[in-house]
């Protein structure tokens, strides 16, 4: 489940290929009308009509409608939402990108790394790689997607920890821990440091009691 919900968040914020509703539990895939629906007739209109019929979120309708090259197919589509409010749709859809890619700008800012580079990624590919587990074409695309949403040396730093617990789902621990991180306001490898450093004075000055044989 936990692969299934990545997987899926990853092409919803990532590839914007897919839009899930929580309520009504509705997945649209964008280009499925664009390649599925090329041709009209009859048959695939009335399929098509039925099939709508029981779509709960017409936004979804929508998204997938605008997609669709045939007139034909595409007017039923269009006939389950307003088409006035197409403009509209599409202006709110700029704004939210926009604000999405200030809040990545923010949050680059936060980290200190706006942009990963090449050698970066082949570091840290290669350390998993030759450490923990081989590293799949999935592997690598959810360590780049890690090096850009934390401090490259903040992910070097969780596979140092994974290397010594060794569990049996790597890539899942590492992502907790960053969570956590993220979770404790850490953005770089100074405040973590600080942090262990905070913990072992704590520790050194708790006082454990001894319990002393009797006279």
């Amino acid at each position: 489940m936990e692969s299934v919900g990545a997987l899926l968040q990853r092409f919803i914020d990532h590839h914007r290929l897919i839009k899930y509703n929580e309520e009504t539990r509705e997945i649209a895939i964008k280009n499925w009308g664009k390649y599925n629906l090329n041709r009209g007739g009859k048959p695939i209109l009335d399929c098509v009509k039925s099939e709508l019929k029981e779509v709960k979120d017409t936004l979804l309708i929508q998204w997938v409608g605008e997609g669709v090259s045939n007139d034909s197919v595409r007017n039923v589509y269009e006939s389950y939402y307003d088409t006035s409010t197409i403009g509209g749709q599409k202006e709110k859809e700029k704004e939210e990108e926009k604000e999405n890619k200030k809040e990545k700008q923010t949050t680059d800012g936060e980290v200190g790394q706006s942009v990963v580079t090449e050698e970066q990624l082949i570091f840290l590919t290669k350390f998993y790689d030759e450490n923990i587990q081989r590293a799949s074409g999935y592997i690598c695309e959810c360590i780049e997607r890690m090096a850009r949403e934390n401090d490259p040396a903040l992910v070097y730093e969780a596979m140092k920890i994974t290397v010594l617990q060794q569990p049996n789902k790597p890539m899942q621990y590492m992502e907790q821990i960053l969570a956590n991180w993220r979770k404790d306001c850490i953005t770089n490898v100074e405040q973590l440091k600080a942090k262990e450093e905070r913990e072992r004075k704590k520790q050194a000055t708790t006082i454990i009691p001894v319990l002393l044989p009797k006279a």
